[in-house]
């Protein structure tokens, strides 16, 4: 898996696209803690289950039916009746978020792969190019060499191109605000 501070720097990266559309900001920080939220699976290992049980890490929090349930729950809860946000583009924000998360593992060097498609098919999944390399679990082995080389693959595979992404927004947010 990507470090925990990557996987909240894609909501950074997207906040200026969704710019456009007033996703207000309490969207924002959802959209971040959306990122990481498909990691507290790996409670269930003190209950028993297995990194490769369909609800074990990387199971049924990394899917795409998990990143639709909770971002329909949370613009129900958090999006106020009466605004002028665009729902549909709340919901796409979150959705894009929370599946982030399972994309960026599915880019790394370890684990088992990702259960996007679970409950229907347990099956897991990495993309053939597969060049972050995965993070060390706890402080210590962070903060090490290791954990060195972690941040810079992340800077080059996720952090830089996602600067790109949020200046592109940017951009297209101030020119298509001219008169």
């Amino acid at each position: 898996m990507p470090s925990i501070l990557s996987h909240p720097a894609i909501a950074l990266g997207l906040a200026p696209v969704f710019q456009r559309f007033r996703v207000p900001r309490v969207m924002l920080w959802l959209g971040a803690f959306c990122t990481i939220v498909p990691d507290f699976d790996v409670i269930a290992f003190a209950f028993g289950i297995h990194y490769s049980d369909v609800f074990g890490h990387r199971g049924f929090t990394h899917s795409l039916l998990f990143a639709a349930l909770l971002s329909v729950i949370l613009v129900q809860v958090f999006l106020p009746p009466q605004g002028e946000a665009s729902k549909p583009a709340c919901l796409a924000f979150l959705f894009l978020c929370t599946t982030s998360h399972g994309v960026l593992d599915a880019l790394t060097s370890g684990g088992l792969g990702v259960a996007f498609f679970a409950p229907f098919d347990d099956t897991r999944y990495f993309f053939p190019w597969r060049p972050i390399r995965v993070s060390p679990i706890g402080v210590r082995q962070f903060v090490s060499s290791r954990g060195a080389l972690v941040l810079l693959s992340e800077l080059i595979w996720v952090w830089i191109p996602l600067l790109f992404v949020g200046l592109a927004g940017l951009a297209s947010n101030r020119f298509s605000n001219k008169p």
